[in-house]
């Protein structure tokens, strides 16, 4: 009996250090610190962490599953680099998940229930503004938008529906929240939020009126609302660019 209680606090530790050193390197490729092209090797890797070889190795794994790393036919890893193509790319394939997803809902109906949560989850956005334009909760407005998400991709009772949706969103300029400077400290943005916030109320509404050329329809131009930011910061405030997580990635 000890040796299995052993055993099994190993497996608790080795997997806790595995969730902090994928936590720890996406969030140094997001922001730069292994800027787009750096090889990464296990063992400068887990010295870097402080950590033994085997999370590292699990953790490189899975962030080239996002997305984020190459494997190099050598062995090791090289953080990706993303054209602006790849982006708006990864930007319209989340919004026809999405789009799918909101238009099976509306066509199969959906649970009086989750109806409920996913209104509340839009009354408790509602809360996030303020009197003023530019008044914006970023901080809560940032959960509860990645709950609505998570909410919306459930919604038509597919599993398989609602993985997809989330694997097209996991890249950073795919999330529902991509390109927003962290706290929203530019009133353009924040201004944005309320027009998705209207879309999210509309997504809703459709999928309750069993809508579901509009539910998609709606759904698919919400996704663009990363689009619009990313075009914003390149092309009008490029001072953003070291400001906003996942940037660094880009290619412009």
């Amino acid at each position: 009996m000890r040796a299995w209680g052993a055993g099994t606090m190993k497996q608790t530790e080795a997997a806790t250090h595995g969730r902090r050193a994928v936590i720890e390197l996406r969030e140094k490729i997001l922001s730069g610190d292994l800027p787009g092209g750096m090889r990464l090797f296990e063992v400068p890797i887990a010295e870097l962490l402080d950590i033994s070889r085997t999370p590292v190795r699990e953790a490189l794994s899975r962030l080239a599953e996002e997305g984020l790393l190459d494997r190099l036919p050598s062995g090791g890893f090289v953080v990706r680099r993303f054209g602006f193509a790849d982006v708006i790319d990864a930007i319209e394939l989340r919004g026809v998940m999405e789009g799918m997803a909101a238009r099976l809902a509306a066509e199969r109906g959906v649970r009086q229930e989750d109806l409920e949560k996913i209104g509340e989850t839009v009354e408790k956005l509602d809360l996030c503004f303020g009197e003023r334009l530019d008044d914006v909760d970023f901080d809560t407005y940032s959960e509860l938008n990645e709950l609505f998400h998570h909410q919306l991709a459930a919604l038509c009772g597919s599993d398989m529906i609602r993985r997809e949706v989330e694997r097209a969103g996991s890249l950073p300029f795919a999330s529902p929240s991509a390109f927003l400077p962290d706290r929203a400290d530019i009133a353009t943005f924040r201004r944005s939020l309320r027009g998705a916030q209207e879309q999210h109320r509309a997504i809703v509404g459709a999928i309750a009126g069993r809508e579901g050329a509009r539910a998609e329809a709606i759904a698919r131009e919400h996704a663009r609302t990363a689009r619009r930011n990313l075009e914003y910061i390149l092309n009008e405030d490029p001072d953003l660019i070291t400001k906003v997580r996942g940037l660094a990635l880009i290619r412009t």
